[in-house]
């Protein structure tokens, strides 16, 4: 077991991560100071899965019914949120409640903003129970929803005051969730740790067979890097955009499929072969870097086909994206394995060809695996 602490200009918390470590919630939220209830946001799968052993820590008096709501990408959305509020209001919750939000990205995200909004904030406490939570959006105090136009533009910064990794929870992921969350781990790897992209190099397929050792090791090392970068930028306005690599085209992609077709992992696997590419075109990246990136993202995968998705329709979604100002994207880019460059300025002729040849890339990646 491990604890990490984050801190930041607002809070400071810790991130305790392992196997087993959902046996001990109630007894840290316990630490956590007095309040006056217990209440549970989590999704019926996961709740049915998980929520026993994570309840049975908390005195029976000081918990409430959980709210559970559908977690796919398409219910992550302002009415979702609203009915959180009212569940919370019919459960008798006040300012000095605790709301528990168990699962994926998707019930961190809506929970999250629901507790930062209700009654103006409440004490949060995350338990992610995916790989792309675990490592990544768990940790740092992003909440939001997404509208028709795009990914994640309704939100509030807003700290947990406790995050519990448990990493025996990932044995219930559908394969194809869990490497969703492979292609997160990549993205620490590419933009800020060299070792843990030799790591995978040589571990990649025990990871995808969920190898105790390779899991231990990688996920706090993930958390890590993450309790770094917001340390030192907690809200997004200078270093913590580094964290955005693979996400300019793989938050178009999610929005040109309506959520449909791509797990958030997936869209950033090939946003991450896009930005490798684009930085290879303009002399940003080494060749070979950006052909050992390609092939670690292939032997990840699969990922989704992208027939049918025109790459007039990903290009409007991505300037409608929050990371563009003014119509224009400033992108994350590779300089080499574990450096990335901020705010570099793209043709838009190069994001139209390379966006357009992503199914030739990841097939060429292929033949050099």
């Amino acid at each position: 077991m491990e604890s990490i602490v984050v801190r930041t200009a607002s809070a400071e918390y810790a991130v305790h991560c392992g196997a087993g470590a959902l046996n001990r919630t109630g007894e840290w939220v316990g630490k956590l100071g007095d309040s006056s209830g217990v209440h549970f946001v989590s999704s019926p799968r996961v709740w049915r899965l998980w929520g026993r052993a994570l309840v049975k820590g908390f005195p029976r008096g000081a918990r409430a019914k959980p709210v559970l709501f559908d977690d796919r990408e398409t219910n992550k959305r302002l009415a979702t949120v609203e009915e959180i509020c009212r569940a919370l209001v019919r459960a008798g919750a006040d300012r000095q409640s605790v709301l528990v939000a168990m699962g994926g990205g998707v019930v961190g995200d809506v929970a999250g903003f629901a507790a930062a909004s209700f009654l103006r904030g409440v004490k949060l406490v995350h338990v992610p129970t995916t790989l792309v939570a675990q490592v990544d959006s768990a940790i740092g105090g992003k909440t939001g929803v997404n509208l028709p136009e795009g990914k994640n533009l309704v939100g509030a910064f807003y700290q947990p005051k406790l995050v519990i990794a448990d990493t025996d929870a990932l044995r219930t992921l559908p394969g194809r969730e869990y490497r969703s969350g492979l292609f997160e781990v990549i993205k620490y790897s590419v933009i800020a740790d060299e070792e843990l992209f030799h790591f995978l190099e040589g571990r990649v397929e025990g990871l995808l067979r969920q190898e105790p050792d390779a899991l231990e090791w990688v996920v706090p090392r993930c958390i890590g890097v993450k309790a770094e970068v917001v340390r030192r930028d907690e809200r997004e306005s200078g270093l913590r955009q580094v964290l955005n690599f693979g996400h300019t085209v793989g938050h178009g992609l999610e929005a040109a499929t309506r959520y449909r077709r791509l797990l958030h992992g997936e869209a950033v696997g090939w946003g991450m072969l896009a930005a490798a590419q684009i930085a290879n075109e303009m002399k940003l990246l080494k060749g070979v870097d950006a052909g050992r990136i390609a092939r670690l993202i292939w032997r990840a995968g699969p990922l989704p086909s992208l027939k049918g998705v025109t790459t007039a329709r990903v290009l409007a979604a991505m300037r409608a994206d929050k990371k563009s100002r003014a119509g224009t994207l400033r992108w994350v880019l590779p300089r080499r394995i574990g450096a990335a460059e901020l705010e570099v300025e793209v043709p838009d002729a190069l994001v139209r060809a390379v966006v357009a040849r992503l199914p030739q890339l990841l097939a060429r990646a292929r033949e050099g695996a």
